[in-house]
């Protein structure tokens, strides 16, 4: 069963006797969401708000809705946000923007999510957050964390980033990663971050690949305060230019889960 992997345990060979024993990981598990349900079903409301709308300030293309024929469970286990080229409340495409905003939100610990990513150009999967006082704050004052995005164009290489005060847009601290031999959208990866007080460290399949620590952002340190998640794939934007005719719709980004942990006191 999926659920017994919930238990993070390591595996350490004893030299002496030839046999695997386990130590404890040092991280516990606080929250998460398996997605699990009947086929078609919605999102579990007690996690996650379906955002409706356009634009959101990157010239997005598609028009984010709260229908089941754009962010749904599978049956198997998985949420899946599918992007649909249809003309819609005026736009051409239409795909699904899930936000944790006033039902979850975190502050610190090791934040990821299990999904396989869709390819094609013009599409922007991305699992990341907002600070949790983004409505009064607005962004970039809010900081933002990228955990991961990803443009379908380069289905090897994943970005990292963050925004905030004097580094966000264009000057948001960023790396993208491209391991040897791996592409995103034809299996399933994961995708997290470790945060504390002073530094984020993204890591893909578990291989560390960027830190930004407080030291090192050119504003103010924005990032000691809780931040809530979301979950989307837009369609065209400022990030990746638009889709053409080779790009494949529908199409969706398939996620496993999302789990946060803690250290283990």
């Amino acid at each position: 069963m999926r659920r017994a992997c919930l238990l993070m345990v390591g595996l350490v060979l004893c030299a002496s006797c030839g046999t695997e024993a386990t130590t404890p990981s040092p991280w516990t598990l606080v929250w998460s969401d398996e997605f699990d349900g009947p086929s078609g079903a919605r999102p579990n409301a007690a996690n996650w708000t379906a955002e409706i709308g356009t634009d959101w300030g990157n010239q997005q293309l598609e028009f984010d809705t709260d229908r089941p024929t754009n962010a749904s469970l599978d049956g198997n286990g998985h949420l899946v946000i599918t992007a649909r080229r249809e003309s819609y409340q005026g736009r051409a495409y239409t795909s699904a923007r899930l936000t944790s905003q006033g039902k979850q939100q975190f502050q610190y610990g090791k934040i990821e999510a299990r999904a396989q990513l869709p390819r094609g150009r013009g599409l922007w999967p991305a699992f990341w957050m907002l600070g949790a006082n983004f409505p009064t704050a607005g962004w970039p004052a809010s900081g933002e964390i990228d955990v991961m995005e990803y443009r379908g164009q380069e289905p090897s290489i994943i970005h990292g980033t963050v925004h905030g005060p004097g580094y966000s847009g264009g000057k948001g601290i960023t790396r993208a990663y491209q391991p040897e031999a791996v592409r995103f959208d034809n299996s399933f990866h994961v995708f997290t971050i470790e945060w504390n007080t002073d530094q984020i460290t993204w890591f893909v399949d578990g291989v560390s690949y960027h830190v930004v620590r407080r030291t090192d952002v050119p504003g103010p340190w924005v990032f000691d305060r809780p931040f809530h998640l979301l979950l989307n794939v837009a369609v065209g934007g400022t990030f990746l230019g638009a889709p053409d005719q080779y790009t494949p719709f529908p199409t969706a980004m398939v996620v496993d889960w999302v789990r946060v942990y803690r250290l283990a006191p």
